[in-house]
């Protein structure tokens, strides 16, 4: 296929993590998580997390998304979210007809909950007749490819907790967070006291997985039973573990965060000043957003997929992944260019 910016998760699985799988599907293993592979997975992730850190294996971000809600919320709950989050927008309405709570969007420009909205937003508490705020959750980075500082979100959760809220976090792209703020994955979540994460597999070279990590082992008995009652317990467990032992142990991880973030870096920086052009947002993940001419969008589509994300807009979306490559983002600003009529026919050729 084409390369193309379409998602990082159209690309294939990196050479490293399948080649875990590969490894773990020699011979017999126990199943349900009670295997070898699972157990190093675990222990890794408290390596990273911390040594209270909860693991759940599940087989995608919706899942994992919707059962860190549910250990968090009762029915009579709300969670307050971005309106683009990943949560209010692609997810089918799940966490209302699954989690079996109510979403409380809010309005953002770049994706981002402010502290000042979050805290208008907590009404009516205790009222019988309004759905009580128990939840923020945040995306990080947002979907706007937009990254909250450590300090931002230390703000949120502590006030969040002053009032008796939980937080998540989606972390579908969360190492792209770390690497990009120079932290640690502990400094990152667990020094700032996040309640529950979906930690993501699939974005990030995966053939498929995520997982659900919790903080407090009383949410454990919770956990098990919903993730069973969901579909989302693996029978072959140490398929997915083994995956994110590749990924967390040598720090595969930085590598791969690193390498997406630095394409989304040289496209941006090399779109940015193309006639025709309007970068909308910072570029501080592995993904670009922009305004382009929509007469534009089939010819660059031809050859570099890619998602139109407001099509009244013609706010495009383009998204590098672990094995974008520079030719790959030269091409197509090459093309972008001969499109804008900035280079002649002649340098072209």
């Amino acid at each position: 296929m084409k390369p193309g910016f379409g998602s990082d998760n159209h690309s294939a699985t990196h050479p490293l993590i399948l080649e875990s799988i590969i490894k773990a599907q020699i011979g017999h293993a126990p199943s349900y998580g009670t295997d070898e592979y699972s157990t190093e997975a675990v222990q890794i992730f408290r390596e990273k997390f911390g040594p209270k850190t909860e693991v759940f294996f599940v087989f995608n971000g919706t899942s994992a998304n919707v059962l860190s809600l549910k250990c968090l919320t009762k029915s009579y709950h709300s969670i307050l979210c971005s309106d683009v989050s990943h949560l209010n927008v692609d997810e089918c309405a799940s966490p209302e007809v699954i989690g079996n709570c109510k979403l409380w969007a809010l309005s953002t420009s770049d994706g981002k909950l402010k502290l000042d909205q979050l805290k208008n937003s907590l009404i009516r508490r205790g009222d019988q007749h309004f759905s009580q705020m128990k939840v923020v959750s945040i995306t990080q980075p947002t979907e706007y490819g937009t990254v909250y500082s450590v300090d931002e979100i230390r703000q949120i959760v502590d006030w969040a907790h002053s009032e008796g809220l939980k937080v998540h976090v989606d972390g579908a792209r969360l190492c792209n967070a770390a690497v990009r703020l120079n932290v640690s994955l502990k400094e990152l979540i667990t020094d700032s006291k996040i309640d529950a994460v979906s930690f993501g597999g699939t974005k990030n070279g995966f053939l498929f997985g995520e997982a659900v990590l919790v903080f407090d082992p009383d949410l454990r008995e919770d956990l098990k039973y919903y993730r069973k009652q969901m579909g989302q317990l693996p029978s072959k467990t140490r398929m997915i573990a083994a995956q994110f032992t590749a990924y967390l142990k040598n720090n595969l991880w930085k590598e791969i965060a690193s390498h997406s973030l630095q394409m989304a870096r040289l496209l941006s920086e090399n779109t940015a000043t193309i006639p025709g052009v309007k970068i909308t947002q910072k570029t501080e993940s592995n993904v670009v957003f922009a305004i382009i001419p929509k007469n534009w969008v089939k010819q660059l589509r031809d050859e570099h997929f890619f998602y139109v994300w407001d099509e009244k807009t013609n706010e495009c979306r383009w998204m590098t992944s672990w094995d974008t490559q520079p030719d790959d983002v030269m091409n197509f600003v090459k093309k972008l260019k001969e499109l804008s009529g900035e280079i002649s026919t002649r340098e072209l050729s």
